[in-house]
């Protein structure tokens, strides 16, 4: 599964989604239909809380361990965000744009920066100038149907004024500083560096 909302070469299976295709919208805002994510993914997220503490909490005290410590809290910090990703994703349609949320970001687009929207297998791929934006995870029989309210939502925000944002921090970077807290604490406990 790529990356949400990522920047990237995509080949959609299908050609655009047609301006004339009429559509009834649903009721705004809506969530965008996705594939459940797969378990291993939550085993994938929740490994690093318990498995990093504990090693942290069970090295030696020298200047070996105390790197191998800080090696093992980055290497879990990525699982943590990259799985993360997959199990925290959703996508939100508004009047006036689109939020797609991981693990670590929100990220909006805005429907009147999108100059295109095409159909994949699984997936609709939204055109921002030379950028990309693949959604993906979305059920092969229903992304007709997405591309369909996408679109709809593009043609009526064409003569709406609308802010644009910034992508700004998920319940993602929380996690990850938890789970560094959590890792590099359990090491200083063992050791009493901390009462």
């Amino acid at each position: 599964m790529s990356s949400p909302m990522g920047n990237g070469s995509v080949e959609p299976a299908t050609a655009p989604v047609q301006a004339q295709q009429e559509h009834e919208l649903p009721q705004l805002p809506w969530r965008v239909p996705l594939d459940p994510a797969p378990w291993w993914a939550w085993a994938l997220f929740l490994l690093p809380f318990v498995a990093v503490p504990a090693l942290n909490s069970w090295l030696w005290m020298g200047a070996r361990d105390m790197l191998a410590v800080g090696l093992l809290t980055i290497i879990g910090a990525s699982v943590v965000r990259v799985a993360g990703g997959v199990v925290l994703y959703r996508v939100e349609l508004y009047p006036t744009g689109l939020k797609a949320r991981t693990s670590m970001l929100i990220r909006s687009l805005a429907w009147q920066d999108v100059g295109k929207i095409e159909i994949g297998e699984d997936s609709v791929v939204l055109t921002r100038g030379p950028d990309e934006h693949e959604i993906n995870g979305i059920p092969k029989d229903r992304t007709a149907e997405v591309a369909a309210v996408m679109e709809g939502l593009r043609e009526r925000s064409l003569t709406t004024q609308v802010r644009r944002h910034r992508p700004r921090p998920g319940i993602g970077t929380a996690l990850v500083l938890l789970y560094v807290v959590l890792s590099i604490g359990a090491f200083m406990l063992r050791w009493h560096l901390v009462i």
